[in-house]
């Protein structure tokens, strides 16, 4: 006997008789052709609002994989760029994407939001990038709601992963405060202790994104391998001397799959000021007394300020009283909880006695001066302890990129920046130490320069190490952790 159809409910009943089925149709294929209209009418929809998202090749695309990259309420028509030169006018590949997204994602310049935005009728756009003041996240916010859309920032909750194994993490308030000597210090403690740390970087992806979709380095050779940048390197190599393997990359869910396999505890060694990407079960936080204030006045690092278990006072051996004790003031308001470590940035020179009477070329930390603002680091620090006659002006030796570097940031004029985003940009540096009128550069970059380029002068190397002042200190933190 022939199975039988449902009869239809009251309210389906109605609607179908409202079809009015021409002879020879069965109310039983109205009822199927009305689901597989509704099956298409759902897929129509899928996308609910189109969105923008702002970034500088890191917190964006991570944004991107945890929150939208499955989400059907939102369809993510461009990614910009800013802060790292030569990053937009790439493709966020489909194969990071995901199935939403069949012909990826295109990255665009940030200047020109406004006509993208009318472009692609976006509704919201969404900022995800570090290291500028709560003034500068304004402007952008203007400049969408201007051009019709709605502005928004995601916290944690929607991106913060759940590690299996225990996460310690090291941000900031500014870039340039002293993360890696802090995430430095951390992971060898922990080696001495016996546990097996995997320290996890803040991405730097500014090549091709699908082969950086998950990256291990275990050796020198490995950044080789990798094509990877004078950033990556001043962030990888400390590590990786010390035994310490590092993974980075663009896809950060499947890192963590990765980095859980060999890890007992994670460290996640941020960037810039963001904060992490995974839940912390003990936050740390660096500040800068010679930019007290900027705790307060910086995105994301107030962030951080307000959130951190623990603050480090860095680098007091050469700030003023004054605004040390600023800071010890705006902690006392704003995370009166937190244990408070002081720490001095110390700093040492292989064959420091060559710097006497010399004219040098110092060389800092590229985004330590650029989009941190600092106007010099360790390496004048260095010069000037050591008795260089002078530090000269670099400005007039600059070519190509670095030319522009200090054109755009005109508070640099005693430091050359480390910029090497690429092969270019690190032959242009090179260029610009040889042609340098000097006597001797000071490298304050925390890798080997020499690696990388092949210079007509001489290197000295300087080693900045985090060193606390009593206690508490860092390995009282991480017993009772």
């Amino acid at each position: 006997m022939a199975a039988q159809a449902k009869p239809p409910t009251p309210g389906k009943a109605r609607l179908l008789a409202s079809l009015q089925p021409e002879a020879g149709y069965t109310i039983l294929f109205f009822s199927h052709l009305r689901e597989k209209f509704l099956k298409i009418e759902r897929r129509s929809f899928i996308f609910m609002r189109n969105v923008i998202i702002m970034g500088a090749a890191g917190r964006d695309f991570h944004n991107f994989n945890v929150f939208f990259r499955h989400n059907p309420e939102y369809r993510v028509v461009a990614f910009t760029a800013t802060q790292i030169p030569d990053i937009e006018d790439r493709l966020y590949p489909a194969s990071l994407a995901g199935p939403l997204y069949p012909d990826g994602i295109k990255i665009y310049p940030e200047e020109e939001l406004p006509e993208l935005i009318k472009k692609f009728k976006v509704q919201e756009v969404f900022f995800a990038y570090s290291d500028v003041s709560h003034e500068y996240v304004m402007h952008r916010a203007s400049i969408a709601l201007a051009a019709g859309a709605s502005f928004s920032i995601l916290g944690p909750e929607d991106t913060m992963l759940k590690a299996k194994v225990p996460v310690i993490s090291v941000c900031a308030v500014r870039t340039g405060s002293g993360k890696s000597q802090t995430s430095r210090k951390i992971a060898s403690l922990l080696k001495e202790k016996g546990r097996k740390v995997v320290v996890i970087r803040h991405p730097m992806p500014y090549g091709d994104l699908e082969k950086q979709r998950v990256q291990r380095f275990a050796t020198l050779e490995d950044m080789d391998y990798h094509n990877c940048t004078i950033e990556e390197r001043e962030e990888y190599e400390p590590h990786l001397r010390r035994g310490i393997i590092v993974y980075a990359g663009v896809d950060y869910g499947a890192i963590l799959a990765e980095a859980e396999k060999e890890a007992e505890v994670i460290l996640w060694d941020g960037g810039n000021n963001d904060f992490p990407f995974y839940w912390p079960d003990l936050e740390i936080v660096v500040m800068d007394p010679h930019r007290a204030g900027h705790e307060l006045t910086y995105h994301p690092g107030e962030t951080n300020f307000r959130r951190a278990d623990v603050l480090i006072i860095n680098k007091m051996d050469t700030a003023p009283q004054e605004k040390v004790n600023l800071l010890l003031e705006n902690i006392k308001a704003i995370n009166p909880k937190a244990t408070v470590i002081k720490a001095n940035s110390k700093i040492t020179v292989a064959d420091g006695s060559l710097i006497a009477g010399k004219r040098v070329l110092v060389i800092e930390d590229g985004p330590t001066l650029t989009h941190g603002e600092m106007t010099f680091g360790a390496g004048v620090v260095a010069a000037r302890n050591h008795g260089a006659s002078a530090i000269i002006d670099p400005r007039p030796f600059a070519v190509g990129s670095i030319k522009e570097t200090f054109e755009k940031y005109k508070h640099l004029h005693q430091v050359l920046p480390a910029m090497g985003y690429g092969p270019e940009q690190i032959a242009e540096l090179q260029e610009t130490i040889n042609r340098a009128d000097c006597d001797l550069v000071i490298s304050a970059t925390p890798i080997d320069l020499n690696r990388v380029i092949k210079t007509n002068k001489k290197i000295l190397h300087v080693i900045y190490e985090l060193e606390e002042i009593g206690s508490p200190n860092l390995e009282e933190i991480l017993e009772r952790f």
